[in-house]
């Protein structure tokens, strides 16, 4: 089995550093599959969930607000504003949010920009399916 150094990094703290089969985040342009051998490359994360596949072959996930990624020939890197480990997610906070940027979206809330709400929805969002995709694997 063959593997590749990973670390993710947010403004705040180190959110994991170590040996995966294989990262998958949403770029730019799309998905991508990073697997050992990849080509370099740059590209920068939309927000969404940054998923690890350990090399024991269990699957982590991680929340990402966007950032970057950054593949090199012995390691994968991606800086993120903001990234938070699925099992982290505060549901209640992550529903707050998700209001608060509904009402800012529809004019009731003017303390937030309108870039910045989209922003905290699409966050909210991604969080809420990470959370999903949690309890349904917690149930098998």
């Amino acid at each position: 089995m063959s593997t590749i150094r990973c670390d993710i990094v947010s403004a705040e703290e180190e959110i994991f550093h170590g040996d995966v089969q294989m990262v998958v985040a949403t770029g730019e342009m799309g998905e991508l599959g990073i697997v050992p051998r990849h080509a370099p490359l740059i590209t920068r994360l939309k927000p969404g969930k940054v998923v690890l596949t350990l090399a024991n072959g269990d699957k982590l996930d991680i929340v990402v607000s966007g950032g970057i990624l950054e593949v090199q020939p012995q390691v994968v890197s991606v800086l993120a504003d903001t990234a938070i480990r699925s099992q982290d997610i505060d549901e209640g906070k992550v529903q707050a949010a998700k209001e608060e940027a509904e009402r800012a979206l529809s004019g009731k809330d003017s303390n937030m920009s309108l870039e910045e709400a989209q922003n905290q929805l699409a966050m909210s969002l991604v969080q809420m399916q990470a959370l999903e995709r949690l309890r349904k694997n917690l149930k098998h």
